[in-house]
């Protein structure tokens, strides 16, 4: 049985990367900061209890930013791959938090590195590595991008992501690890957080057709992203660490779309045609330097991982509103919603 142990593994990408794991008979171990509220909300359902034999899902304790209780972790539980996907993810926020944001997106995977160099060293046993590397490295690159475009980031979580990108390549050509960066384009679902920009509109169109708020606020409305759906893509970093040889690869649906677009869909789907009546333009939502246009050109991943995107843009808005309709009591509403 294969061990995986998995960064991150309360959030989207995290949860749906277990799920994939599980399936396909790995032990999954699981690595989460601690919070004095519950936060394991999208891996309840496949949670385990301690005390259940033969369980297969363990979680432990732990921070990027501590780099004996990760070496600790890859010691104990001896794993076949590393998921490095824990990160201050969101790229609004790291103008606020610039320190922080390096210090856990970039730093973090150097000791995440460095603790599977020791590992190595020392028990003679391989671990593959994952590292989820962003499109926003590319920021003002022109579009499409992909493996060879030069990085131009635009933000402190873009900046850490590319120092991320290049430690990984660096310990791969130095030590030989078996590390490879997976450049995901954005990829969305119903678990996406709430901050985010794609969830903050679906759930705050489910939370005007419930009466419970009037306008929603958003900041640039003609900035335009590849996206992609989140199930999707976990299957992409599992095929990266399944190749003979270590490599890198861009993952999207090679598609574009403004905010607008899909604030329109959005408000659309859910019956309510004059969106403009609904959104405000907060310029406090602004980043203080814009990536305006972000798509993928993922030939490579499909050529050499036989990947590529399946769920449409269109189809993607009614996946995710449908589920905040259906969980602000919509059953009517959301059951109007064909996928």
């Amino acid at each position: 049985m294969k061990k995986a142990l998995i960064t991150g593994i309360t959030g989207q990408d995290g949860s749906y990367l277990a799920e994939l794991l599980l399936r396909k008979g790995y032990e999954v171990h699981g690595v989460m900061r601690r919070a004095s509220t519950f936060n394991t909300g999208r891996i309840d359902h496949i949670y385990q209890d301690p005390h259940e034999a033969g369980r297969r899902l363990v979680l432990h304790f732990g921070d990027l930013s501590d780099a004996n209780t990760i070496r600790k972790l890859i010691y104990k539980i001896q794993p076949d791959e590393i998921y490095n996907l824990g990160a201050q993810s969101h790229v609004r926020v790291s103008f606020d938090i610039p320190e922080y944001t390096a210090n856990i997106t970039g730093i973090g995977v150097l000791r995440i590195l460095e603790a599977i160099k020791d590992y190595e060293e020392h028990t003679g046993k391989k671990v593959k590595f994952y590292q989820a590397s962003s499109s926003e490295m590319f920021g003002a690159a022109p579009p499409p991008q992909n493996e060879e475009t030069k990085f131009y980031p635009r933000s402190p979580y873009g900046v850490a992501k590319v120092f991320a990108f290049d430690t990984v390549r660096n310990y791969r050509e130095a030590y030989g690890i078996f590390a490879v960066n997976g450049i995901l384009f954005n990829h969305e679902s119903e678990r996406r957080g709430q901050t985010f920009l794609t969830r903050k509109v679906t759930r705050g169109v489910a939370r005007i057709k419930a009466g419970l708020d009037k306008k929603i606020y958003l900041g640039n409305l003609e900035a335009k992203r590849d996206w992609g759906y989140a199930p999707e893509y976990v299957e992409a970093m599992w095929l990266m660490l399944q190749q003979t040889e270590p490599d890198d690869f861009v993952a999207g649906t090679g598609k574009s779309h403004t905010v607008r677009e899909f604030v329109e869909l959005a408000f659309r789907h859910a019956g309510l045609s004059n969106w403009e009546d609904y959104v405000g333009v907060d310029p406090r939502y602004y980043r203080p330097t814009e990536v305006q246009h972000l798509v993928a050109d993922s030939r490579k991943a499909k050529e050499k991982l036989g990947w590529e995107a399946k769920t449409d843009f269109e189809t993607l808005v009614k996946i995710m509103l449908k589920h905040d309709l259906e969980a602000h009591g919509l059953k009517e509403d959301a059951a109007n919603i064909k996928l």
